[in-house]
């Protein structure tokens, strides 16, 4: 393992300003990966292309993401974090403004995949961040403002985009969205400490993708993440078209409702994750509300999605909102689990495996619900088997996902050490 240099922490207001850029970030990200799925409705006829084409061009971005989380997780555990990320977001940004000068389904294509490369390294250095710096006790919380980002995104993107890409066109949206973007990272480059790292109490092993998967913990989360990633990509993806053409409604009344569902989870997603650190800080243990809190969250989606494409027209928006608060609580926790398991040192590499388990299922839910939907013609399958999906994440989180503690890289044997009481040293007060 590389060396890394470790610096005095820096104070909790320069930490939670981090917060904040980590969680403007994430609103970033899912709307320039969830951008494709607002502008579908136009693009299809523009292009004239299939259904299973359009499910094609919008798993595009997920292949090389899926593919390049191992490297991206390697490259935040050896580098500062600080400047691989921004090189990352440099490229996501710049790719999302080519999208709107481009012409033809294969150069869409191309720049799908760009998106991905660079929106590869997201991740693995949020966990990186959290794990070195935020005690596990705080995590929740810290974890859950980035998901509340990455709901607020997509809840953002409907609601402004859909209305900017009805009145201007999806072109234009695409150009603004990526130049926008790029004001983000001055701050960055200002209030980002270097060598995002904190010690790990583990022994200095050099331990690799091989250690990690011996772990059964580390199979539960890659299968959870997997679940995740499911039925979160079949929203982010799927969803306004289903309101525009399964459910016929008009561009705002999409945007109103695709918006309502992200932002709802936003909100829940917090709620859940300071709830959760209130229990473990009163004594609870952090297995049991961690787990469980994911347990209760993927049962819900799972009930919710089928409830929502069986919902008559009156009750549809209640069962998106529902369904938004279970998707909260369902991903507010999971990457607070991996950071845990892991510790500080692993957290990069632990990451990027579970990220790309969890996105080789991301890339599979856009087409295959294309597929399905140009086979039958029905939105029913879709939505159920993404239901079955939750479920079966949700017994991985409670089952396959051992007790919450450090591994102990320094031993093959799987021993684990207990980080509960002190948190890793050099971590921050959020």
């Amino acid at each position: 393992m590389t060396a890394t240099t470790t610096h005095d922490a820096p104070s909790s207001a320069r930490m939670n300003g981090v917060l904040f850029l980590l969680t403007l970030s994430v609103l970033i990200n899912y709307i320039d990966r969830s951008n494709l799925g607002i502008a579908a409705d136009l693009i299809k006829d523009e292009l004239r292309i299939s259904d299973l084409q359009l499910g094609v061009l919008l798993s595009a971005f997920f292949w090389p993401y899926a593919l390049m989380q191992i490297p991206a997780g390697w490259l935040v555990d050896h580098f500062d974090v600080k400047w691989v990320f921004a090189t990352g977001f440099f490229v996501w940004s710049a790719a999302t403004a080519t999208t709107g000068l481009l012409h033809g389904f294969a150069a869409l294509l191309i720049i799908r995949v760009i998106l991905g490369l660079g929106e590869s390294v997201a991740f693995p250095s949020y966990s990186k961040i959290l794990g070195g710096y935020f005690k596990e006790h705080h995590r929740g919380f810290a974890n859950s403002m980035i998901m509340a980002g990455l709901a607020f995104g997509p809840a953002l993107g409907m609601w402004v985009g859909g209305r900017a890409v009805g009145r201007f066109g999806w072109r234009p949206f695409f150009v603004a969205l990526g130049l926008a973007g790029l004001l983000w990272l001055p701050l960055w480059s200002a209030w980002m400490p270097r060598r995002a790292t904190a010690p790990s109490r583990s022994h200095d092993h050099a331990a690799g993708v091989l250690d990690i998967l011996r772990r059964r913990s580390a199979w539960g989360t890659c299968i959870g993440q997997s679940s995740i990633n499911y039925y979160l990509y079949f929203l982010v993806t799927w969803l306004p078209f289903y309101l525009l053409r399964g459910r016929h409604l008009s561009s705002h009344e999409m945007a109103n409702a695709g918006g309502l569902l992200f932002l709802v989870s936003a909100i829940s997603s917090a709620a859940s994750g300071k709830l959760s650190d209130r229990w473990i800080q009163a004594g609870a243990s952090p297995t049991l509300v961690r787990k469980g809190m994911m347990v209760f969250g993927h049962t819900g989606i799972g009930i919710l999605l089928v409830l929502t494409v069986m919902a008559p027209g009156p009750l549809l928006t209640a069962a998106l909102a529902l369904t938004g608060a279970f998707l909260g609580i369902s991903i507010c926790n999971s990457w607070a689990i991996s950071q845990m398991l892991a510790g500080p040192r692993m957290v990069g590499r632990w990451v990027g495996v579970q990220n790309f388990a969890g996105n080789l299922a991301g890339a599979v839910a856009p087409t295959l619900t294309g597929f399905l939907l140009g086979r039958t013609g029905s939105y029913y399958w879709p939505f159920f088997i993404t239901a079955v999906v939750a479920w079966i994440g949700g017994l991985s989180w409670w089952f396959v996902v051992g007790p919450l503690d450090e591994v102990d890289w320094g031993k093959r044997t799987g021993t684990r050490i207990r980080i509960n009481a002190t948190p890793a040293a050099g971590a921050a007060h959020p």
